[in-house]
């Protein structure tokens, strides 16, 4: 049995991500990097209360085999861009850096649609520049998960998102070809579809859009 590391368990993605870690039978331990305790016990679940600035301390918890990252914010939440860029780049870059000298082989990153370190668009920019710096951490594999609009019920209330997503469930019927990589999918698919792909481990590194994210929860 393998042993999980999950950054963003709080999160919308990382909720799924808990919750079928534990109740996989493929993880005997998960260990869960949270910046205050959650409502959530269960005799597999190690919790370590860190951020970016107090991981290193917390350096010698992060043991494990696979490694979960769904780190992310919005520019509602953290309109600052320098606060942004550390949440959405340099977090998860230093989780894998700490995770992989650990002796963790695999990481699965949440990342988006339209990633690209050279866009002159920050969101997307930024977005690469992840993707990039963890491929160059060099784990044995390296699964990057490109969603859309991410669908589902969130806890906290984004009327916006909402109207969006409802907009996306009509035009997933015309996002044909290769237009299918913008089609919506939900955070329990993507969580689903990551925890798959941890146990398929083919190639050096791989990006997954919605139709390979599909493809492997059928």
């Amino acid at each position: 049995m393998k042993k999980a590391i999950l950054f963003g368990a709080s999160g919308f993605i990382g909720g799924y991500l808990l919750r079928d870690l534990l109740q996989s039978d493929i993880y005997s331990e998960v260990t869960i990097v949270v910046r205050k305790p959650l409502n959530v016990q269960h005799p597999k679940l190690n919790i370590v209360i860190a951020d970016y600035h107090s991981l290193a301390q917390n350096a010698a918890y992060l043991f494990g085999d696979d490694v979960f990252i769904s780190l992310g914010t919005t520019k509602k939440k953290t309109p600052n861009q320098k606060e942004y860029y550390q949440i959405d780049h340099d977090y998860p870059v230093l989780a894998a850096q700490l995770t992989k000298a650990n002796g963790a082989t695999s990481v699965m990153l949440v990342s988006a649609v339209g990633a690209n370190a050279n866009s002159s668009i920050f969101y997307t920019k930024t977005k690469g520049e992840a993707e990039r710096d963890v491929i160059a951490v060099d784990f044995d594999h390296t699964h990057i998960f490109r969603p859309s609009m991410i669908m589902g019920n969130r806890e906290e209330s984004r009327p916006l998102e909402r109207i969006f997503i409802k907009i996306f469930s009509i035009a997933n019927l015309l996002l044909v070809g290769k237009l299918n990589k913008y089609k919506g999918i939900t955070a329990e698919n993507i969580a689903k579809a990551m925890i798959k792909a941890a146990q398929q481990p083919v190639e050096k590194a791989k990006v997954y859009h919605w139709e390979e994210m599909k493809e492997l929860v059928k």
